[in-house]
């Protein structure tokens, strides 16, 4: 019963051992940043939804996306076109 009770060897120890470890685990994670262009004639929404969908079909794990402008193309003083520009964040995994 005394070994048990040992700092090493206790239950509460172990707990945060193992916590450090998944932290670790998550700290080494490599995420990689990109800035892609979304397009939409409907709304800035749509057009940064259509990016993130677009990418998505060719990268994996994207974590986030960071909506960092928004434009419109005016032609005879008409929008034609909601346009956003994004950064995206996924897992790098090297090859």
């Amino acid at each position: 019963m005394e070994d048990f009770l040992t700092y090493e060897n206790s239950p509460i120890n172990h707990f945060y051992l193992t916590k450090l470890k998944e932290r670790i685990k998550i700290m080494s994670n490599v995420y990689k940043v990109i800035e892609i262009i979304g397009s939409s004639d409907k709304s800035w929404e749509d057009a940064a939804k259509n990016a993130v969908e677009v990418t998505a079909k060719t990268l994996k794990e994207i974590r986030i996306a960071e909506v960092k402008e928004l434009d419109m193309r005016v032609e005879k003083g008409k929008v034609v076109e909601y346009r956003a520009k994004l950064r995206v964040s996924f897992k790098y995994k090297p090859e």
